[in-house]
């Protein structure tokens, strides 16, 4: 165990911070923190990412920890900054799943759950079918590299080890504390999140629901047809059909509503935005 005193304490630290920073976009964000990878993947990504930043952070100044206590709080810290980026896309994302749960339960189609091994418990068909799309379309616009590239801005703007007195508002962070300025980003994110599950679904809540109400007319002009029969396959082809057609149009809603998120994430931590 001798090598252990050829480390020099204060790189130790820096890389146990860089790595902190880093596993935090690894474990929260929707592509590079999806629980199908295993763990072990993940952790070796997070590994070799951290081996290629530590040359650009090798010079930074760090003040050791006074004891235990200190560096626990500036691992949370830095792992604080890493899943802010992660937990934005995952709100975002939860908007896409909330339009396929109301269409779903809309549609009559809410027997159809699934289990979904990444929340533990069963989804809506509709919501793991909209959430893969929008994941594929996240990835195919270069998000995943446009949040990459956000994490790494990040070493500029907030250097490793000063999470911790931004977030305590000791150092501020452009106009303001870091803390309430990411507690006013997933505000407005949630916000966001919300309006975007709503405009998805329209399409599809608007059609069914102008259905029941003309199988309603129906079912007082005509008593002895079984308008409940009637309705729960109506409804059902009615959902299938007007998703078929309006699948392209919640897409671009999603993908619309990406830029804005990212760049709420950005200016909050004060880094570069890159068009997609």
């Amino acid at each position: 165990m001798d090598w252990l005193r050829l480390l020099d304490p204060e790189k130790f630290v820096l890389f146990t911070l860089v790595l902190t920073r880093v596993s935090g976009l690894f474990v929260t964000a929707p592509v590079f923190g999806t629980t199908e990878a295993p763990a072990t993947v993940r952790a070796l990504l997070s590994f070799a990412l951290t081996l290629l930043l530590m040359p650009t952070q090798w010079g930074a100044s760090l003040a050791l920890p006074a004891g235990l206590g200190p560096y626990v709080l500036a691992v949370g810290a830095e792992l604080l900054v890493g899943m802010c980026l992660g937990m934005g896309l995952v709100i975002l994302l939860a908007g896409i799943q909330m339009a396929g749960e109301l269409i779903s339960r809309i549609g009559g189609l809410t027997l159809s759950d699934i289990f979904d091994p990444t929340v533990g418990d069963n989804v809506p068909l509709f919501s793991k079918l909209l959430s893969l799309i929008s994941t594929a379309v996240f990835m195919l616009i270069g998000g995943h590299r446009v949040v990459l590239r956000g994490l790494l801005d990040t070493f500029h703007t907030i250097p490793p080890g000063g999470s911790l007195a931004m977030v305590l508002g000791h150092k501020p962070i452009g106009d303001g504390n870091l803390l309430p300025s990411l507690a006013d980003m997933f505000v407005v994110l949630t916000t966001q999140s919300f309006s975007l599950g709503i405009r998805a679904s329209m399409p599809i809540v608007t059609a069914v629901l102008l259905a029941t109400l003309v199988l309603g007319l129906i079912g007082r002009t005509l008593p002895q047809l079984n308008v409940l029969v009637l309705g729960f396959g109506l409804n059902a082809m009615l959902t299938f059909g007007i998703l078929a057609v309006s699948l392209g149009a919640m897409v671009l809603v999603f993908q619309e509503g990406i830029e804005p998120a990212l760049r709420l994430m950005f200016e909050t931590l004060h880094v570069p935005i890159y068009p997609m």
